[in-house]
């Protein structure tokens, strides 16, 4: 996808004349919202933990937080980064590894109810937006299909037929077990869940304000709308395992949603990359973090 995207850039245009100033602005304002949302995450993701009952350190959590991510976008896995935060909380700490698996999973699940919801929110806050042929029909398609299929796993995981049937395992499915135990205890305790996607709603929008500060670094004038319309819906199309890190899935969807709104395909593949590299130049943070590791401790597994 890049190969066929990237020869339909011609840098010199990209830029405005004069706006150079404003870009390294832009970028750094891009930069500084990349990193608050990784702090945004490690707090959801500390008022998760608090749902299994286990007191943890909001600048730990941001530590791991960052480790993760170092491993996500830098080495080739897919899940190696959630991989670490489980590792790494578990040894650091004494929350059981059940809980602490439990944790991611029900964190990214609260991720990912925010996402299609920001795009059906920003359709309806401007309905022009769903006057653009193909790319407001598959925005609206995409985000009902993955609330669909997210209404579906959070039954499966609520359900005491299904994932709780494992709540007193003693092997791996223990896990499974485990993040039943936490969406029960959400669904009885209604203001921490309602808490925790608060967290997560203002967690999403810290890439939309990136990619909208990436817009503006290209000179580009859309209206935030926009943004909060179609970013959420590029965030699910790159997770699909088409792609390293969803290169060229991401900057393909940015030409499809953006293209509509007079963008040209260079200047969409240009806020697609300059997106990705605000996220590796966070990640980058947590390289010492991943030296380092926490403190060991016996684990039983």
């Amino acid at each position: 996808m890049l190969g066929l995207l990237l020869p339909r850039m011609h840098l010199p245009s990209l830029l405005p004349p004069g706006h150079h100033g404003d870009t390294v602005v832009f970028l750094i304002l891009g930069l500084l919202t990349t990193l608050a949302g990784i702090v945004l995450s490690a707090w959801r993701w500390q008022r998760v933990l608090a749902v299994f009952d286990a007191e943890t350190r909001l600048p730990n959590l941001v530590s791991h937080y960052l480790a993760g991510q170092f491993v996500g976008n830098f080495l080739p896995s897919t899940i190696g980064g959630d991989v670490l935060r489980i590792s790494r909380l578990s040894n650091s700490s004494d929350v059981p590894n059940t809980s602490v698996f439990a944790s991611v999973v029900i964190e990214r699940l609260t991720g990912w109810i925010v996402l299609p919801l920001l795009t059906l929110l920003g359709l309806l806050l401007r309905p022009s937006l769903l006057q653009l042929g193909v790319a407001s029909q598959l925005a609206v398609v995409l985000s009902l299909g993955t609330l669909l299929l997210l209404a579906g796993i959070v039954a499966a995981a609520g359900s005491r037929r299904m994932a709780g049937r494992f709540a007193a395992n003693e092997g791996w499915t223990r896990f499974i077990g485990a993040v039943h135990l936490g969406v029960d205890s959400l669904r009885r305790r209604p203001r921490a869940a309602a808490g925790i996607i608060g967290v997560a709603t203002v967690y999403q929008l810290s890439p939309v304000l990136a990619a909208w500060f990436a817009t503006r670094a290209l000179g580009l004038h859309l209206p935030m709308m926009a943004l909060l319309a179609f970013t959420p819906v590029v965030a699910i199309a790159q997770v699909l395992p088409l792609s390293l890190n969803g290169l060229g899935i991401r900057e393909g969807a940015f030409v499809l949603f953006l293209g509509p709104l007079g963008v040209s395909t260079g200047q969409a593949v240009a806020v697609g990359l300059i997106v990705y590299a605000l996220t590796l130049a966070v990640s980058l943070l947590g390289a010492p973090a991943f030296a380092v590791g926490g403190r060991s401790r016996a684990v039983s597994v």
